[in-house]
């Protein structure tokens, strides 16, 4: 029995305490759903299986002692299938024990469902917009853009398997200044000058100004000839150059940002350019659709966004006193743009930003009001935290314009797709992490990825020896599995369930790497007391060498219906940490 299926049994009884008369003033719609009974596994499991204060909650309510409300209520859960022992506790806990079969009835669950087990439709209907990653085309994806990669991709897995339907989505910036720069670097490396002060730094300007030159020559053009303009300063100006490399070089990253999120496991659902914006007049619409509504006024030459009128804490310049327009600009017309693109609009847009997009709450915020949306409903804003990356216990730094930079192919050769989708997606993006690219190397169970899949790969194991023995999950009888090492593999197993929905409606891909680590921690222990496999009877000296004994059938030995349940078991735990896997991206191996 499932928490989720106690709680519905809570429930039901509660109704019939009330059809009684046994439920004092408590009256049919202040009976809690279900989904709203707190259902939990105790810390000291001398108190249960499960445990729950619905009735200290309820007490006020039926105008009665909490211990009074509980023992009737234990009295009525007492008296149902599954249910061995129910007991009340301190002011009106009510701790309960599950007779073995109903725990164990978990295991057939998960193996009828198999990697759909946990999965639920709670958000079916729902169409999110997830965009994440989303780095300007200046350069590789440093570490920052890597986690958002490992966590926005989980979060859309996660988001799939509560029934939600996911549009990932890349927001390609590929209009504005940050543009110039990349180009002026460009410029200033193919004539081997110094990069500008603003401008971008590092081996990859060199390799792509390189790529450019050869490029543009291939196509018959000399890059370097080209009419190139410069200011009495000596800064780089808009020049058919400049224009050239620009137009050639943003591909070259697009398509290298491309290759490094295929080969991370992260396929979008759209690459949005942020210049189509302004070439197809979106953002020219969406202002004067604001504009229209009296949300737009002019002043010191400056077009404004009048923002304060929901919620910001100042109003926003949105066109520059010069007539370019501010980032805002685009962030408006984009933000319209997902909620009324004709192929799957969104009805929630989430945006997951770097720790310097903070101040960015209040305005993005706004611009849903002012179209008529509720802010974190329809616009979901998170804010991830910084990447520190660990080796030899010393930081290795980051910064993408000073040239040393810790990009997502450095980390990928370090320690490979899975231990870096792991390490990054395991951490509450709300706090820092450090990556210690030492520990994530070893095969240790320190090594959080490797202590998960190593308990994937001994089940497996452990489904080899059980074939050569000749058990058969047919001879099962699950009511044996009711030892202390059985009970808390099947409570973890119990409880995916709630985990999984969790993790989606709080947008926590983390809930689902602790989990693992606790159900792998639970069956490695497990694995340590019991045994699937059982020493053969007719052998008591253990003479026979391992692979002979192992091929010794065990059909009429009295240990074949444990034996066999316990494999069950096992392939459960399988299931279970393989599909968890799979929803961070991370391979199950089936030997290690």
């Amino acid at each position: 029995m499932s928490p989720e299926a106690l709680a519905d049994l809570i429930a039901h009884s509660i109704n019939h305490l009330l059809e009684t008369g046994k439920a004092g003033t408590l009256t049919q719609e202040q009976i809690p759903l279900a989904t709203s009974i707190g259902v939990v596994r105790p810390k000291d499991r001398s108190h249960g299986d499960w445990a729950t204060n619905v009735a200290m909650q309820l007490a006020k309510k039926a105008g009665v002692a909490p211990r009074e409300l509980a023992a009737a209520l234990a009295s009525e859960l007492e008296s149902s299938n599954g249910i061995s022992s129910v007991e009340v506790a301190g002011p009106g806990f009510i701790n309960i024990v599950l007779d073995s079969a109903s725990a164990a009835a978990v295991v057939d669950t998960v193996l009828e469902q198999g990697s759909t087990y946990g999965h639920n439709d709670h958000l079916s209907g729902h169409t999110l917009n997830l965009e994440f990653v989303s780095a300007n085309p200046t350069g590789p994806i440093h570490i920052g853009g890597t986690r958002w990669a490992a966590v926005g991709d989980s979060m859309a897995r996660i988001l799939q398997a509560n029934g939600a339907q996911v549009v990932r989505e890349y927001y390609f910036n590929d209009h504005g200044e940050q543009i110039d720069r990349f180009a002026k670097s460009l410029v200033a490396a193919a004539h081997h000058e110094d990069v500008p002060a603003d401008g971008y730094k590092g081996g990859y300007i060199d390799e792509i100004a390189t790529r450019v030159i050869n490029e543009a020559a291939a196509d018959g053009v000399d890059a370097l000839a080209l009419p190139r303009v410069r200011d009495d300063n000596g800064d780089e100006g808009a020049s058919e150059q400049r224009e050239e490399f620009r137009k050639r070089a943003v591909p070259m990253m697009f398509a290298e940002i491309q290759d490094s999120m295929k080969e991370f496991r992260v396929d979008f659902d759209v690459w949005f350019h942020e210049n189509s914006l302004y070439e197809s007049g979106e953002v020219e619409r969406a202002i004067a659709e604001l504009k229209d509504q009296g949300d737009i006024f002019e002043k010191d030459g400056a077009t404004w966004f009048a923002s304060t009128k929901y919620g910001d804490d100042k109003d926003r310049v949105i066109i520059k006193s010069d007539g370019h327009a501010a980032y805002i600009a685009g962030d408006i017309a984009y933000y319209l743009n997902k909620r009324r693109r004709s192929d799957h609009p969104c009805d929630v847009a989430i945006y997951m930003l770097g720790a310097d997009h903070h101040g960015y709450i209040g305005r993005m915020m706004a611009v849903c009001a002012a179209f008529g949306d509720k802010p974190e409903v329809n616009m979901q804003i998170l804010i991830g935290q910084m990447v520190n990356v660990m080796k030899d216990g010393k930081a290795v730094r980051m910064s993408k314009r000073a040239g040393n930079v810790v990009t997502i192919d450095d980390l990928l050769e370090a320690i490979g797709v899975d231990a870096s989708r792991y390490s990054l997606a395991r951490t509450d993006y709300h706090q820092s992490v450090d990556i210690d690219l030492n520990l994530l190397a070893s095969h240790t169970n320190e090594n959080p990825v490797y202590y998960v899949q190593y308990a994937h790969a001994r089940s497996c194991n452990v489904d080899r020896n059980a074939q050569l023995a000749g058990i058969n999950i047919a001879d099962a009888n699950l009511a044996l599995l009711d030892t202390p090492a059985d009970g808390e593999v099947l409570a973890a197993l119990a409880q995916y369930p709630n985990v999984l929905q969790m993790a989606g409606d709080h947008r926590a891909p983390h809930r689902i790497a602790h989990y693992l680590e606790d159900l792998a921690s639970a069956y490695h222990k497990w694995y340590n007391a019991e045994r699937v496999v059982p020493m053969d009877l007719t052998d008591p000296e253990n003479r026979l060498e391992q692979d002979q004994r192992s091929v010794v059938s065990i059909a009429k030995n009295p240990e074949a219906p444990r034996a066999a349940a316990r494999l069950k078991l096992n392939d459960a735990v399988q299931r279970v940490i393989a599909g968890g896997l799979d929803l961070l991206g991370v391979s199950a191996p089936d030997k290690m």
